[in-house]
Order: structure tokens, then sequence, then C-alpha cells
């Protein structure tokens, strides 16, 4: 499973991976429960590999920063979204310490916690991006 292949979707929880093509949108699977579902064609729909983070510098990739995380964590679970926002901005400024700190809400670090606990618990090791493959 690559990370072109998990979606976002607004509105919904969790992550889900892309299974098929159907005539009202895609057909996507949730990584938390492996239910399936068809996220319509008007929903916002979001590849992991099209994200990315502020910096101070240029934007970095989501996959960048799921990788940094990786390293940080040892291969385990980050910090809880549930965390106070203090330590949520400590953890985050640990493992990204250039991120921009007026464009890059608690909000966003929550999700992007979140989502990095999802892969993991997916079994997810490696978060490259598809041009890094070739």
């Amino acid at each position: 499973m690559e990370l072109k292949e998990i979606l976002a979707i607004s509105g919904q929880p969790g992550l889900y991976k892309y299974v098929a093509q159907s005539t009202r949108g895609v057909i996507v699977e949730s990584l938390l429960d492996g239910r399936r579902m068809n996220a319509a064609a008007n929903a916002r729909v979001s590849a992991l590999s099209e994200i990315s983070m502020f910096t101070e510098g240029d934007d970095i990739p989501l996959a960048e920063v799921f990788t940094r995380l990786y390293a940080h964590t040892g291969g385990k679970e980050a910090i809880s979204p549930k965390e106070a926002p203090e330590k949520l901005r400590a953890f985050f400024a640990e493992v990204l310490p250039e991120y921009d700190r007026d464009r890059v809400h608690v909000s966003d670090m929550k999700k992007c916690f979140a989502w990095f606990n999802i892969l993991i618990g997916a079994g997810f090791t490696e978060f490259r991006l598809p041009a890094e493959e070739e």
C-alpha cells in the first residue's frame, strides 16, 4: 500500500484506502475498521501524498513529516491528538522545528498525529511520495 492510495475525506473521520472508481464517486475502505463505502463525487477527497505542511522555508510534504515522526517515535504511535495544545505544540516542534507557527494551527497538528497513528496501526513503515519511488 502506497501513500498515494490513502485518502482523507472531508467530513469523515479517519483515513481511507482507494479501492475503485464508481459511477457516483470512488469506493474507499476505512483503515480503522475495514468497512467499504462510496465517497460521493462532490466530497472533498485528498490523497495524503498531495498534502504538505507550512514551514519557514519551503513547504514540506506530509510524507516527510510522517518519516520524521516515525524516526522520532522509533516506529511507535505518536502523542495522542487529545493531549493539551501546549504538549502538542512542544512535540510537533521537536519533530519539525522549522514549522510556521503562524500558519500551522493546533487542529492541523491534531490531524497530523491522528493520521500518523492510524497509518502506524495499519502497518505503515515507509512514507514515500510517488516521485521518490521512480
